[in-house]
């Protein structure tokens, strides 16, 4: 907890700034630019996972030893170092932690997994790890061979250890007194099995992260499991260290419920926020010890109010005609999450079946096993959410049911006599199914389905829903109302390691909305010019490519490369179509290289450009203003114009911020241009308002607009403060604010953006008059 000006300690952040703390940017380069986050009006720093990783993690989520600080990073003295610079300038920290999974790529890392995997049932660790023993015949199967064959290429090698059994790279132990004989007899009498790498869509006995076979589940539920990997962090907590915590994917958890208990007795109840994505509408459980969610909710509302729903007919034609037919979006959906069960995670529903056992009574009511498989598969990929919470979330598990009889009604037997056994809380049947939704999803969706329907790709964002084209500003009020009322300490976001691409990319993707027509001409263009099988993948490369222009071409070809793989359709990570992706590569070329092609792209993100720059003022403004703790990711207080990871965790140049924002505070109020010096002036002036007034954020009144371009803005006050957005610029360009006032209270009010003054009467105040400078406005009394 960070202190205030007047000594009292501060328990909740009033604005957080995400650091993605790696060898190459490491807890002293985090601790050099403390000085700039204090400047820029953030209260704590909000770090990736710092606990020791995997050699060579780029991101830390990949945790193989709870109890030191990673030494690539920094270790011990590094996190202390940084924390002392944080508390020089009255900073706090948040910090970001892993309990569902460990790191286990190279088992000599870990030494838990060393351990488990050295003595089987017998190791110290063997309740840390979700393992079925029995149907590995008492051994863990680890899928890392190239072919059944490969058994006859192991080694057993000498260490200062004692022997060892690798794989080339790989090494594992050798448990006592089973070192005698060929490499594949030492490895027959292991408490594990190295396998062929495909086995493990559907013969893995134990948990993974998603379908990551180096990411091995955790039973945090134990109490000890709980302790072990918790000490450090509550060693940190209690001396100070840390002040709130970020949870990741606890949807993976046994008991996410129990867990949050657990973990505010351990810390004393500090701010809590969990990584868990909410389908709109969705609400967290009741009862749950967390301020609320790291914001993706927030920034599917930010990003929906500044789309152009009268877009959505131009561009659904467009995907259709790119596609050749309609694209049913709720069918495609369906069906990649069947792809995710039936293959990549087939290794977790054959445990659900194997949990199930005979079903449904003897002789000719029993319900055959592979219409039990069938059965559970289509529950799991036809649930509407995550996952839902029992007995929280009943009626997500009953409509469920419902919609599979009805779509499969010869799976009406298998499913009426699943339902009570998955609805009943705390058996290992309906927890494991709990636990299983939602990787089914997030293959399914995220990493799926939204690189397979490019219909409008600034929507395809996770937590969002692509076929909800844009919303209302009435829609937005809505929404925040709600939040304020309901988790009004919930984190907000717009940009994190794992959006799809950045807030601004995403900004500049929504003037297309306004301009449909226009875009369609480029897309035709630009197909015929270059043509590609895979149309609608097309669309979507050119979509991306003219969001984050200029972009270089090594960027553009990894985004490209991995986008088709994810998508599936035209080749895949486990097998490549080499003559596809060439064609695919040659088309990014032709971006670069093509004279005609390049010119059309340069003379179309300029005419967009612009607009795109008025939406990331809003939907930052937005963000920054709206309920809630507002974060932002690490270098997005200037443009930033990335794509999915790892392009968005590229280095970030400080100095170039310090430089601006040294001549912001000097006065200048900087033009709305490339250089992105009005972002910073946005996230300086309301980052350091909501720090040193709290109490002008602690409400949440819609303002109304009238005239003719009413529709182009929205605004609200805080309760002290008020943020004024425009919308839809490129209409707004057409007809000018005209007559259109601004229903501000009556009186004097200054623009904490440009210096700026305005009266507003009894008719409000013209919005010509407030919004004269900047696309933005942040107005206060005086």
């Amino acid at each position: 907890m960070t202190e205030l000006s007047d000594g009292r300690r501060r328990e909740v952040p009033a604005g957080t700034y995400r650091l993605q703390v790696t060898a190459d940017f490491t807890l002293d380069d985090a601790a050099s630019v403390a000085g700039y986050l204090a400047d820029l009006g953030v209260t704590h720093a909000y770090s990736s996972p710092l606990l020791r990783s995997a050699a060579g993690s780029t991101h830390g989520y990949d945790t193989v030893d709870h109890a030191h600080v990673d030494e690539p990073r920094g270790g011990r003295a590094g996190l202390d170092r940084f924390v002392a610079a944080l508390h020089e300038r009255g900073l706090g920290l948040v910090l970001d932690l892993v309990p569902n999974h460990m790191g286990v790529s190279d088992p000599a890392e870990s030494g838990w997994w060393w351990d488990l995997l050295q003595h089987g049932r017998e190791s110290a660790h063997a309740d840390a790890f979700d393992v079925d023993w029995d149907f590995g015949g008492g051994r863990i199967r680890i899928p890392v061979l190239g072919s059944a064959d490969d058994v006859s290429k192991l080694e057993v090698v000498d260490s200062p250890d004692g022997p060892e059994l690798h794989y080339y790279d790989n090494r594992f132990p050798i448990a006592p007194g089973t070192g005698e004989g060929t490499p594949q007899e030492v490895h027959d009498r292991q408490h594990y099995e190295l396998v062929d790498w495909r086995r493990a869509d559907d013969q893995l006995n134990y948990r993974r992260f998603f379908a990551i076979n180096t990411l091995a589940g955790l039973r945090v539920e134990d109490p000890e499991v709980f302790r072990a990997t918790h000490a450090l962090v509550v060693e940190l907590v209690e001396n100070g260290s840390v002040d709130a915590l970020r949870i990741d994917h606890p949807d993976g958890l046994a008991d996410p419920k129990g867990y949050l208990d657990r973990l505010a007795e351990a810390t004393g109840g500090r701010w809590t926020v969990v990584e868990k994505i909410l389908e709109p509408g969705e609400e967290l459980p009741e009862g749950w010890r967390t301020a609320g969610t790291t914001g993706y909710d927030a920034l599917t509302e930010v990003d929906g109010v500044l789309v152009d729903p009268a877009g959505e007919a131009a561009f659904t034609a467009l995907d259709t005609e790119l596609a050749g037919a309609p694209v049913d979006y709720a069918k495609l959906v369906h069906d990649c999450k069947r792809e995710v069960t039936d293959g990549m995670l087939g290794s977790e529903v054959a445990r659900l079946q194997r949990i199930v056992g005979d079903l449904g009574g003897a002789g000719s009511a029993a319900v055959p096993a592979e219409q039990v498989t069938e059965g559970l598969a289509e529950l799991l990929a036809s649930f509407p959410v995550y996952r839902s919470y029992l007995p929280d979330g009943r009626e997500h598990l009953d409509e469920t049911v419902a919609a599979v009889k009805q779509r499969r009604p010869d799976l009406t037997a298998a499913v009426d006599a699943l339902h009570p056994l998955l609805g009943t809380a705390g058996t290992e049947l309906a927890t494991r199914f709990e636990q299983t939704s939602g990787p089914v999803m997030a293959k399914g969706v995220e990493d799926s389905a939204y690189y397979r329907w490019a219909r409008f790709v600034a929507l395809n964002e996770v937590g969002g829903d692509p076929a909800r084209f844009g919303t209302t500003v009435a829609g937005f009020h809505a929404a925040q109302q709600h939040r304020a009322a309901v988790k009004p300490a919930s984190m907000t976001t717009l940009s994190t390691h794992d959006t799809k691409r950045s807030e601004d990319v995403r900004a500049r993707l929504a003037v297309l909305a306004e301009q449909p027509t226009e875009w369609a001409e480029l897309v035709r263009e630009l197909l015929a010019r270059h043509p590609l099988a895979d149309r609608s993948l097309a669309h979507l490369v050119w979509q991306n490519l003219v969001g984050a222009w200029p972009l270089t071409r090594e960027r553009a070809h990894a985004y490209v490369e991995k986008a088709a793989r994810e998508a599936g359709t035209s080749t895949t990570w486990t097998n490549p179509v080499q003559e596809f992706e060439d064609q695919l590569h040659a088309l990014v070329d032709a971006a670069f290289d093509d004279p005609t092609t390049h010119a059309a792209i340069e003379a179309f993100v300029a005419r967009i450009a612009p607009s795109g720059y008025a939406n990331s003022l809003s939907q930052k403004l937005l963000q920054l203003t709206m309920p809630g703790v507002p974060d932002v990711y690490q270098g997005t207080e200037l443009w930033d114009f990335s794509l999915v990871d790892p392009d968005n965790r590229r280095p970030v140049d400080y100095d170039l911020r310090r430089s601006l924002l040294a001549r912001l505070d000097e006065g200048w109020v900087p033009p709305v241009d490339e250089t992105g010096a009005a972002k910073l002036l946005v996230v300086s002036r309301v980052l350091r308002h909501r720090r040193d007034h709290p109490e002008a954020f602690d409400g949440y009144t819609p303002l109304e607009a009238t005239g003719a371009a009413a529709d182009s803005v929205v605004a609200f006050d805080r309760g002290g403060v008020v943020a004024v957005a425009t919308r839809l610029p490129v209409h707004l360009a057409a007809t000018g604010w005209g007559d259109t006032a601004l229903q501000l209270p009556t009186g004097a009010w200054r623009d904490l953006l440009t210096g700026a003054r305005v009266v507003s009467a009894a008719n409000g105040v013209a919005l010509s008059e407030v919004l004269a400078q900047l696309p933005v406005a942040l107005l206060v009394r005086g």
